[in-house]
């Protein structure tokens, strides 16, 4: 946890719970699994949630509720984008619903922040958010915070004091590394009420098509009149005419970036490209957070990377294949270490961000 990140699309860490296991491929070099099983081993929020294998630490399944931790976010006044759980994952499969109404109860006493919510467990984040902890949360609102409660109402007049879900202050999000990741996570997500949906495609493991088949069209957010067509299989709101969720997906937002580490696995530069695309086609924001380890050959120059006082001294080359309709092609990429491979793509950075309102 802390006041201030490297993570480049957050502002803050915030880690209630602590703790995760391997749910697919983008998890194989999880830097948290990495920093609890090393340098964090002894803390009391990590000790014993790792083992050691011939690998490295590897997550044990065990999670853990950090009580001391909990009220952070009522201490900080000013307003950050917090991410959370950023060294474990909300809804695990072993975080109890107590525990998450907690969670949620903090975030509906801090208005003021933007919470960050990601997940690889996308059916459990579905059933959660649709099956009712209204009155737990509300209930964990108020002996949580009734002093807390009371002095913000005077101050800025409005507080999720019902902790009605969706919060507005509270972005769900599921991570997506690759095309399998994302067939069985994004319908759950789209099927979650959330204020903001977005994508982490990092560590981004191969191509990633967005416009998946029967997620064109979603329920209304906004009420519970939306009828489906039973040939279309869209939605349609009588009462306030809205036949969809933000963009044509319904995400708001896509994050994506290369991997980073000693072990990290090389991303085809076409990959990102392919989804800064079908973002600026879509128009939802698209932020490139890295490339990770590796650049291209035709993406930089690697000469410059490679020599001089900053260059890295002995790059390790591989060429990695790539599939597209016409046949294969194939790309040089070098690793050169995050700090020189940058975040520029294509020459440009993409830092887009959905709309905050506070």
């Amino acid at each position: 946890m802390a006041d201030g990140t490297q993570i480049e699309w957050s502002e803050a860490t915030w880690n209630p719970i602590t703790g995760c296991s391997l749910a697919s491929p983008g998890c194989t070099n999880c830097y948290a699994m990495e920093l609890a099983g090393t340098r964090l081993a002894d803390h009391s929020s990590r000790k014993g949630l790792t083992q050691h294998s011939k690998a490295g630490p590897v997550w044990t399944g065990e999670v853990r509720f950090n009580e001391q931790w909990l009220d952070q976010p009522l201490r900080w006044k000013r307003p950050r984008m917090i991410f959370v759980c950023a060294h474990g994952d909300l809804f695990h499969e072993k975080v109890p619903d107590a525990w998450i109404d907690r969670v949620f109860a903090v975030m509906a006493l801090c208005p003021q922040h933007t919470f960050q919510v990601l997940t690889k467990r996308a059916d459990r984040m579905r059933v959660y958010m649709t099956t009712g902890r209204h009155v737990e949360i509300q209930m964990q609102t108020r002996s949580l915070g009734l002093h807390e409660l009371k002095r913000r109402e005077r101050m800025q007049g409005h507080v999720h004091r019902g902790a009605l879900l969706p919060l507005p202050n509270v972005w769900l999000g599921v991570s997506v590394e690759d095309q399998q990741r994302a067939d069985e996570r994004i319908p759950d997500l789209l099927a979650t009420p959330a204020a903001v949906r977005w994508i982490s495609a990092e560590p981004l493991l191969g191509p990633v098509d967005l416009t998946l088949d029967g997620l064109v069209c979603l329920p209304c957010p906004s009420c519970t009149d939306s009828q489906q067509d039973p040939e279309t299989g869209c939605y349609d709101c009588a009462k306030c005419d809205d036949t969809g969720i933000g963009s044509d997906w319904g995400l708001d937002w896509v994050v994506a970036g290369g991997e980073s580490g000693k072990h990290a696995r090389p991303m085809h530069p076409d990959w990102a490209r392919s989804l800064r695309d079908q973002c600026a086609a879509a128009e939802v924001p698209f932020f490139f957070k890295q490339w990770g380890e590796w650049v291209a050959s035709g993406d930089h120059n690697l000469e410059t990377i490679i020599g001089g006082e900053h260059g890295a001294r002995h790059p390790r080359f591989e060429t990695m294949w790539l599939s597209s309709g016409t046949g294969p092609w194939r790309t040089l990429l070098a690793k050169v270490g995050k700090k020189r491979a940058g975040r520029l793509l294509d020459g440009s950075e993409h830092n887009g961000m959905p709309e905050v309102v506070r």
